[in-house]
Formats: C-alpha cells, sequence, structure tokens
C-alpha cells in the first residue's frame, strides 16, 4: 500500500518463466515443511492450484515421486505471470487466448493449456428479477446505478471518488460498498447524510444482486472482481491499480472496450460523467465486457480436470533454461536461433505431449537408442534400458542431463516401458 513500486519491481522482476527456479526451490523446501506434511498425509489424487506456490509445492513433490497425483493450475488474473510456470504439471488453465498464444510462443504444448478464464461463482450471469432488485436495494429505476467498491479491506480513496461523482450533472444512483473497513463506512455516511441518492453498505454478502443492478463499476482491477463484473457485462472504471497484475489487467479490460482508466484521482467524476453522459458509449463498453465474459468458468475448469486422465507434463531443467531465454529474447520460439531449441516427447498412443526437452537432449536419448530415435517416429523406452543408462550416463556421457534420466523413469512409472514420439514445438 504504501510503496506500490515495489510491488510492481517484484512482479517484473520474476515475470519471465523459471527466471528464479533454484532459489525458489530451496525457500519452498525450507518455508513449506508443515504444508507438505499435510499434504503428503492426505495423500490427493487431484490438485487445484489458483496461486502459484501451491503450484510450486506440488510441482516439486510430483516431481520428487513423494506424490502421484494431477496438478492443474489456473491462474486468476488476464495476463501471465512467470512464477505460475512449473516443472511438472498436468493442466494449466488461462484467462484468455493471448495467454495461452504467448505460452505456446514460449515452448509450453498447446494440448496442456485450456483458455477456461477466470472462475466466478455459479449461477452469477443468472437472469434476475431486475425491478425487484432496486426495489429490495431502495434503488430507482430510471437512472443509472454507480456501483463504487473500496475492494474487502476498504480503500481512503473512495471519499474523494464519492464527493466528485456526486457533483456529476447526469441524474445517477451511488452504492458505495465499503467491506469491512467501519472508519471508511462512517466517514462516507457523515459525507452523504441526506443525500437519498447514495447508499453506503458495509461487508455485505449481497454483491452479486449490486452487480446485477449495477449500470457501472468503480474500484480497483483484481482478477476476480474483474472476472465477475465481466461476466454480468458491466463495464468498470478503473483507480489505483497495483503496479503488476492489476495494471496488465486493466491494460486488458481498456484494449477490450469494457473499461476506462482513471490515471489522476482528480478526474475520475469527469470520466464517469462522460460515460453516463452517453447511454451509446455505457452501451457498448457493456456488450463488450459481455463479450469477454467467462461465467462458466469454474465449470469448465471442473469438467476439464475431472476428464483428464493424462499424466504431468514434465519441463526438463535444459528446456527451462530454453524457455527462459525465448522468454527473455522477446520473440516466438519459431524465431529462435537455433531454430529448433525445444522439442517434445508425446504418448504415442494418445498423443498427449507429456515432456518438453530440448534438441540436445533429443540427440541424447538418439544415440544412446542406436539411431531409433527420430522426429514423428516411435520408440518404446523400457525400465531395463534406462536402469543400464542410468548407470552408464555419468560415465560414459558426462553431458547428459540427470533430469532428464529423472523424466523418463517418471513417464515409465510403474510399467515396463512407455511409447513415445518426438514432435517438433509448435511453429517450428
Amino acid at each position: 500500500k504504501t510503496v506500490p513500486w515495489l510491488v510492481g519491481w517484484g512482479y517484473d522482476k520474476s515475470d519471465q518463466p523459471f527466471n528464479m527456479a533454484r532459489a525458489l526451490k530451496a525457500w519452498d523446501r525450507i518455508n513449506n515443511l508443515d504444508t507438505v506434511r499435510v499434504i503428503k498425509e492426505f495423500r490427493p489424487t487431484t490438485v487445484v492450484c489458483t496461486h502459484f506456490l501451491p503450484l510450486r509445492i506440488m510441482s516439486l513433490l510430483v516431481s520428487q515421486g513423494a506424490l502421484d497425483c494431477s496438478v492443474s493450475a489456473v491462474t486468476t488474473d488476464y495476463d501471465f505471470q512467470g512464477l505460475w510456470l512449473a516443472g511438472a504439471f498436468t493442466r494449466m488453465f488461462v484467462a484468455r487466448e493471448e495467454t495461452r498464444d504467448h505460452l505456446v510462443a514460449i515452448g509450453v504444448p498447446e494440448r496442456r493449456l485450456t483458455v477456461s478464464g477466470i472462475p466466478v461463482r455459479a449461477g452469477l450471469d443468472a437472469p434476475a428479477d431486475r425491478t425487484a432488485l432496486l426495489r429490495k436495494h431502495r434503488l430507482r429505476d430510471d437512472r443509472p446505478t454507480v456501483l463504487i467498491s473500496a475492494g474487502a479491506a476498504g480503500g481512503d480513496y473512495v471519499q474523494a471518488i464519492v464527493a466528485q461523482v456526486r457533483r456529476i450533472a447526469t441524474p445517477h444512483q451511488l452504492v458505495v460498498v465499503c467491506g469491512r473497513n467501519a472508519a471508511l463506512k462512517a466517514s462516507i455516511d457523515a459525507q452523504t447524510f441526506g443525500d437519498e441518492s447514495v447508499r453506503v453498505i458495509g461487508y455485505t454478502t449481497e454483491m452479486p444482486e449490486l452487480l446485477a443492478v449495477a449500470d457501472l463499476f468503480v474500484g480497483k482491477p483484481g482478477g476476480l472482481s474483474s472476472s465477475e463484473c465481466m461476466a454480468v457485462g458491466l463495464p468498470m472504471a478503473l483507480v489505483n491499480p497495483i503496479p503488476g497484475q492489476e495494471v496488465r489487467n486493466s491494460d486488458f479490460l481498456t484494449e477490450e472496450g469494457a473499461a476506462v482508466r482513471c490515471n489522476y484521482e482528480t478526474t475520475v467524476g469527469t470520466k464517469i460523467e462522460r460515460i453516463l453522459a452517453n447511454p451509446a458509449r455505457l452501451a457498448a463498453m457493456s456488450s463488450a465486457a459481455r463479450r469477454i465474459g467467462f461465467p462458466s468458468a469454474a465449470q469448465t475448469i471442473a469438467d476439464q480436470v475431472l476428464d483428464d486422465v493424462d499424466s504431468s507434463l514434465w519441463i526438463t531443467r535444459s528446456a527451462q533454461k530454453a524457455m527462459l531465454r525465448v522468454a527473455e529474447a522477446g520473440h516466438p520460439l519459431e524465431d529462435a536461433r537455433p531454430a529448433r531449441t525445444l522439442a517434445i516427447l508425446a504418448d504415442a498412443k494418445t498423443g498427449m505431449p507429456v515432456a518438453v526437452v530440448t534438441d540436445d537432449e533429443v540427440s541424447r536419448v538418439d544415440d544412446y537408442f542406436d539411431g531409433r530415435l527420430r522426429y514423428g517416429e516411435e520408440v518404446l523406452v523400457s525400465l531395463d534400458q534406462l536402469s543400464r543408462r542410468n548407470r552408464l550416463a555419468l560415465r560414459v556421457r558426462p553431458k547428459t542431463d540427470p533430469h532428464l534420466l529423472l523424466v523418463l523413469r517418471r513417464l515409465i512409472g510403474d510399467r515396463s516401458g512407455v511409447a513415445l514420439r518426438v514432435e517438433r514445438t509448435a511453429g517450428v
């Protein structure tokens, strides 16, 4: 709150995938011992992570062989942050198509990605009796409703916004939600005393109803609040975005025409008045919001997680470094030099990608199998062969990355062997 620039710096510093992998792995091991113990005792079969911290923990446990379970990641902002990419996961759910395209461009197999949107509560977009809801919340039906949110913890900037919006000439009504900030609610109650066009609310569980009757939302572009607004087609006026994810969210929402961003607290009222005075513009923003909304995201995610029967996707250490180089270079993998940096090992039976490796790693495995491993061709990797390779790897082929051996061993699992096919990454 007091040093937002530091949040933005940290976000940008860790934005490239696997940029801080080694340091974070050590931190995760030390800092999450109790959490790891509980997870191991519970022994889950399916884990859905809505934050990158549990995703990293689960990826580490699966990589170590401590757990054998499906691990899915659900990103909760519109832009992708590099800390979300882990060395082992089953599926990643992202908020929009551009995020998927970015991940494919740096080497993540597209079949392991699902554009689901950000999950919101079920039924948020269900048809509502607007007239009845307006009556319930003591609101008029002959003027637009501006919903101002101070966020779950409240925000002092709301007092300045309320003062500006009350001066707007276009007829309107205000609903101000102060959350658990009792002091803020008391201040705004005093500020708006006697004004029947303003309703001031503290903590409430009726936000779905307020979203349904509102015509414009004023607040911060958090991932969840933004996705709720988009799900019901509610335009947004964005204020005080936190550097990092909230700024990125505001970029996306304004780019799509579903929001305006207020860069100056002194002109919030002016921007809101221009929108309210132009019903056609407000309607267009509402249509844009509904177009990019995913009201069924939670159901989409649940269905896909239950349908997924594939093992984890593994990304070797060498492949992680290659992905980092591609991301830092700022151009797609297909434009990289040399062009063929990464390759995919796919299950020969299902075609599902099971590992991302480097071309050099393919060559090493290719040498080991006497030239039988070729792009587009199938090869059986057996436990006996892998055991011999484990014994000889460090002596005979010093450059072999032991993590590649670990990946092959995990792919075989309890079976005697697994049929794999080597494929080019997308665009190569």
